[in-house]
């Protein structure tokens, strides 16, 4: 019987047995990568305060003869692999020739770099050494898988071995509703981008494999709050007045019920309550009561037009009990929608690097993603990077204090991201 060490290693190299692609990951490098990760882990920051992590990056970018440029935001960088217009390529007529339609658009690589506002609970050498401040989510190993394969890149790139440019993209703020690939955006990080690529590290997927899928992988995610007025009065007397608390009750209840009917039931739409206040003593019926959720869509479509149908919902049942309802609709992220070519390109670069055994399919999510944002601009692709140790049955999750990965998730991730950009030759 093989043992659990040898499982994964033994995959990667049944897998690349003759195969024709470049970009192995050396050893110095992949030990190089897990101490980076582990360095990362203990050194977590919030959205937007990410400034040792940008400084740690630009560093070895730096060191590899890179040209890392840090956003106008003052965390997060950008790096460009492979834009010398007089490096050779592959298939390339000549050196410094263009591609057949004139441009070389890039294919960016996309990694989030913040952390969380929870305490690291778990007893490893490499625990958080920042009070109330964790890597629970996986940032740290995105983040290290992107810098490992534009090492790699670097590389092939100096070799003439590198088909098209690539673009590494390190986000900040990707906790912090709408997130911060709304400012990259602004910053101008897919100014010459043609499509993108992510990983996000799932628990629930076994290291060595990744799970895909074509269309929406994540949710949309929205929160909302809702202010309600009325006279208010003496609780002996309610016909006299607005009952403004069974007003604020009914549209608890009714308003997520009334667009069950409305929306398709394919869109996925849930409003769910986590606030109710209103009222100060027993006998007197408030003026004013609030009510706080959030709203998540799992289809895109639906997304858009969310915010009139929930105002329109809202006020149609406060009326219903002489309420006036003011509604104020916070977008957060519409669902990662991938393109299915990017998802094919996914899952053949896996494939070339682990074999076809080592793609899962994954469900969709309740989950938001600011990754989406990107997705809105070009097209592009997340996939799920497993990080369970083979034969772990515990149920884990992320946002928890406790959550690690198996390490050698970093490999497969640089192997994944190494594979696309070689096997990318024909950009949209």
């Amino acid at each position: 019987m093989r043992s659990h060490e040898s499982e994964v290693e033994s995959e990667a190299e049944d897998a690349s047995a003759g195969e024709a692609l470049p970009g192995a990951l050396p050893e110095e490098l992949r030990a190089e990568l897990v101490a980076f990760r582990r360095d990362l882990h203990m050194h977590p920051e919030l959205g937007g305060q990410e400034f040792r992590t940008t400084a740690a990056l630009k560093a070895r970018l730096e060191r590899a003869g890179l040209e890392p440029r840090v956003l106008d935001t003052g965390t997060g960088l950008i790096c460009d692999i492979g834009t010398d217009p007089s490096a050779p390529r592959p298939g390339s007529p000549a050196p410094g020739a263009a591609d057949a339609d004139g441009a070389r658009p890039m294919l960016a690589l996309r990694a989030d770099i913040d952390g969380l506002p929870i305490p690291d609970t778990k007893t490893v050498g490499y625990r958080s050494t920042i009070p109330d401040r964790a890597h629970a989510c996986g940032h740290d190993v995105h983040t290290t898988v992107v810098l490992g394969a534009g090492l790699i890149l670097a590389g092939l790139a100096r070799a003439g071995r590198l088909p098209h440019p690539v673009r590494l993209i390190f986000q900040p703020a990707e906790e912090v509703l709408p997130g911060g690939a709304t400012d990259a955006i602004d910053c101008g990080v897919l100014k010459g981008v043609g499509r993108i690529l992510a990983v996000h590290c799932d628990p629930r997927v076994d290291v060595g494999r990744i799970g895909l899928r074509t269309g929406a992988i994540t949710s949309a995610c929205d929160r909302l709050e809702i202010e309600l007025r009325g006279p208010g009065g003496h609780t002996a007397r309610p016909h006299l007045t607005t009952d403004l608390v069974t007003a604020t009750a009914r549209v608890a209840v009714d308003v997520p019920s009334l667009l069950s009917r409305r929306v398709d039931s394919r869109g996925g739409m849930a409003v769910t309550w986590g606030r109710l206040r209103t009222g100060h003593t027993c006998n007197v019926i408030p003026q004013v009561a609030e009510l706080a959720g959030t709203v998540r869509c799992l289809d895109l479509s639906v997304w858009r037009t969310a915010p009139e149908m929930l105002q329109a919902a809202v006020e149609e049942v406060a009326a219903l009990y002489g309420a006036t309802a003011q509604t104020q609709y916070f977008r957060g992220v519409p669902p990662v929608v991938n393109e299915a070519s990017m998802v094919q390109l996914l899952h053949d670069a896996m494939a070339a690097r682990r074999g076809p055994h080592a793609v899962e399919d994954t469900d969709q999510s309740l989950g938001g993603e600011d990754f989406s944002w990107y997705l809105e601009e070009v097209p592009g692709a997340m996939a799920r990077l497993g990080v369970r140790e083979i034969g772990d049955t515990a149920r884990r999750d992320l946002h928890r204090g406790d959550f690690d990965v198996d390490e050698r998730a970093i490999q497969v991730g640089v192997e994944l991201f190494t594979a696309a950009a070689l096997l990318d030759r024909n950009p949209v």
